[in-house]
């Protein structure tokens, strides 16, 4: 088994798979495949991790998609980080309650501070993932949809001392695009905070940028759109593994 892991997404509009470009949920496509159907195709597969978005949340700014999260953790073995809108202890609660591994918070990171330091004491730092979504070096926030005075450097210094150990870093530039991922924030990010277990997304298109993730010892790789497109197949991910 190589080092790097593979984390199928699945983004969650209206109970649907969809993927965006860019964040741009003007920019929509929804595909025709259950999520509880395509996580099982992805345990069949051999596939371990799964990560799942909840737009609606996202944009809501709570919990929305989480039946569809119980239901593919009632139903397949997947391990599943769950991310968009957990704003409030509960929704994150109710995540965990409805089988999510770990969770993915942004826009509080950046909002409220104390909010994001007291989860990572309550629930751990194996639990809590910061979700650093980057246009350029700057984070953006509320679904991608604004952008903060912060930097992905700022953001992650912010939270060390409290123990910050997991790090999903979305260059949203390369998101959904199928033009590879963005290497040289990955490097800036490993080369400042080596001990942080970076998790690399967006443009993920070829075993070639799984290689290269790898050779840059990055904790894992999110792979959507490549997955919808038929860029990559299940079966060669299962044969990289």
């Amino acid at each position: 088994m190589k080092a790097l892991r593979l984390i199928p997404a699945i983004d969650l509009i209206d109970g649907k798979c969809v993927r965006l470009e860019q964040g741009d949920y003007d920019k929509q496509k929804t595909y025709d495949k259950d999520p509880l159907d395509m996580a099982k195709e992805l345990e069949d597969n051999g596939l371990t991790y799964l990560h799942m978005v909840d737009l609606d949340g996202a944009k809501q700014g709570e919990i929305v998609n989480w039946r569809i999260l119980e239901k593919v953790c009632t139903y397949t073995s997947l391990q599943v980080d769950y991310g968009g809108g957990l704003k409030r202890e509960k929704d994150v609660e109710i995540a965990f309650e409805s089988g999510a591994i770990q969770v993915n918070i942004g826009s509080m990171a950046v909002k409220d501070p104390a909010a994001f330091t007291r989860w990572l004491g309550i629930f751990g730092p194996e639990k809590i993932i910061l979700s650093a979504d980057v246009k350029g070096e700057k984070i953006a926030i509320h679904g991608w949809q604004d952008t903060s005075d912060f930097t992905v450097f700022d953001l992650i210094h912010r939270y060390l001392h409290a123990g910050l150990k997991y790090v999903v870093c979305t260059d949203i530039s390369k998101d959904g695009m199928l033009q590879g991922p963005g290497l040289d924030i990955y490097r800036k990010i490993q080369s400042e905070f080596p001990q942080i277990e970076l998790i690399a997304s967006g443009g993920v298109t070829t075993l070639e940028d799984l290689d290269q993730l790898e050779e840059m010892q990055v904790n894992g790789a999110i792979i959507g759109k490549a997955l919808y497109e038929g860029k990559l197949s299940l079966k060669e991910l299962h044969a990289w593994a």
